[in-house]
């Protein structure tokens, strides 16, 4: 890639000549915690079970790229929420969950466009399929967490595509909606902050980085460092 250039503050590019056209791309994909909304949801459940800051510590490792088993490490979370009640994951979502800024205007400038919106994050169904409803979202893929009682049994569902969406499964989810979409990969926009997040957007036509880890700015083709989703729209007309 060329060296990075910074167009307008906050917003780096590098690998391309501005403007690109939305016209051509076909498929937008999300990370969502940390990416299409403001937090990282396992961390907020954590609180419930006074473990926070011990969850939040390996959240940050792994999103840093300093954990090499992302699976091991969300188990390892996931573990730490048991017995926390499904009613404390309600009051996370409508307390503390918020769409980071820009996010439903590029989202409606990209279906505007005529591109499909993929969801794929190493979070959990109970907040992507509300995400997913709220902002029209068409595909979605994340974990399930088991549930007992009305209460989180500290470990995760087998889905029919696998055990954990780690870092691969977004990769192989982004390839698998382009196949299905009849596109190729580089009509792709995919968008992250963690390194779990890095597959995929190697596979994509371009690369985005939102307020990101820097193992991701390094790599990604357009860093978004300040301000809101929709920043993208600069470099994309």
């Amino acid at each position: 890639m060329t060296s990075p250039l910074e167009i307008s503050p906050g917003l780096v590019i590098q690998g391309f000549t501005p403007p690109l056209s939305l016209k051509d791309f076909r498929l937008i994909a999300f990370d969502m915690d940390s990416t299409l909304i403001n937090i990282e949801c396992v961390d907020e459940i954590a609180a419930a079970a006074g473990k926070k800051e011990q969850v939040a510590a390996i959240t940050e490792a792994a999103m840093r790229g300093e954990i090499a088993d992302y699976k091991e490490s969300l188990r390892q979370r996931v573990h730490l929420l048991t017995g926390v009640s499904v009613q404390y994951l309600v009051q996370v979502y409508s307390e503390r969950l918020r769409l980071n800024p820009g996010a439903p205007e590029l989202v409606a400038a990209c279906k505007a466009a005529g591109m499909k919106v993929l969801l794929v994050s190493g979070g959990f169904t109970f907040f992507t399929d509300r995400v997913r409803d709220r902002l029209g979202i068409d595909f979605t893929r994340s974990n399930v967490l088991e549930v007992a009682d009305g209460k989180l049994t500290g470990r995760m569902v087998d889905q029919a595509w696998g055990d954990i969406c780690d870092g691969m499964e977004k990769r192989k989810m982004l390839l698998e909606t382009c196949a299905a979409l009849g596109i190729a990969p580089s009509q792709a926009i995919a968008m992250g902050d963690g390194a779990n997040d890095l597959p995929m957007m190697g596979e994509a036509g371009l690369s985005v980085a939102y307020q990101a880890k820097p193992k991701v700015r390094e790599q990604a083709m357009v860093s978004i460092n300040q301000g809101g989703l929709d920043r993208l729209l600069e470099v994309l007309r």
